[in-house]
């Protein structure tokens, strides 16, 4: 999908670049071959060709800072299936306190497709942890990450590395109109959760910790348990909003008839 985004440019939005498709320039190939455009001067047609240069190097070189800098983030989306092999999915639990009132990360799950893998506070939990595993990652999904997450992780771990393109699964629903939280999208696409951790939600997941913190194993067993599903779960409806988005945008419309 990338290839074939021009809003991705600066000047140019969403109904431009449908237009675009409809004059048969549908991916950057395209445009760069056009000698001119009459949507364009000749000298906006020179930097847009410039830029798209860059774009094509960087996406050859596979460098997802790049994008992660260059590309609004609303349309970081477009970038999943050029990085879904190098994806992470990330959640985080909480004390259930802001980082101005005290509180503090309790749980990180990371999950790639493959593996689980969760940092707990006080035991394996750091700034220097964090940023090795994301390290071994180009593209970042979260579900309301842009808004939570991420920046209560930033003010908790100074100096943590999120320098890669990301996905808000929440935000791409919205975009589609798709209503409800995490647990309700869950359910809408028929994705059932552990039986143990079924109905719980983050008020749940900060007295677990509670629990934990005065000796409950079996209580942080399922406050991780809580969250594996929670970081689980968001590889398999990127997907399914990813095709969604896609077909959103009418690019298809373009590819099926052959234009590109």
């Amino acid at each position: 999908m990338i290839q074939n985004s021009f809003c991705i440019l600066d000047g140019i939005g969403e109904k431009k670049e449908r237009r675009l498709w409809k004059e048969g320039i549908v991916t950057w190939d395209d445009f760069l071959d056009a000698d001119k455009l009459l949507t364009f001067s000749d000298e906006r047609k020179r930097l847009f060709d410039e830029s798209l240069f860059l774009f094509q190097k960087e996406f050859d070189a596979r460098n997802a800072g790049y994008f992660s800098r260059e590309v609004k983030r609303r349309e970081q989306w477009r970038l999943f299936e050029t990085f879904r092999d190098d994806t992470v999915c990330l959640d985080i639990e909480t004390s259930g306190l802001q980082p101005q009132s005290g509180g503090y990360v309790t749980v990180v799950g990371l999950y790639d497709g493959h593996d689980y893998k969760c940092f707990v506070h006080g035991r394996n939990l750091s700034t220097d942890i964090l940023n090795k595993e994301l390290s071994n990652y180009k593209f970042l999904i979260t579900f309301y990450g842009a808004a939570f997450d991420i920046p209560f992780l930033q003010r908790t771990f100074p100096g943590i590395d999120f320098s890669m393109p990301h996905f808000d699964l929440c935000f791409g629903a919205k975009r589609l109109k798709i209503q409800g939280g995490l647990k309700k999208i869950e359910h809408d696409f028929g994705i059932e959760r552990d039986e143990s951790v079924q109905g719980l939600d983050g008020y749940d997941a900060v007295k677990m910790w509670e629990q934990s913190r005065a000796g409950s194993t079996q209580a942080l067993d399922r406050l991780i348990q809580y969250n594996r599903e929670d970081t689980v779960n968001l590889m398999q409806i990127a997907p399914v909003l990813y095709e969604r988005l896609k077909q959103s945008t009418g690019i298809e419309e373009y590819l099926a008839c052959g234009v590109a």
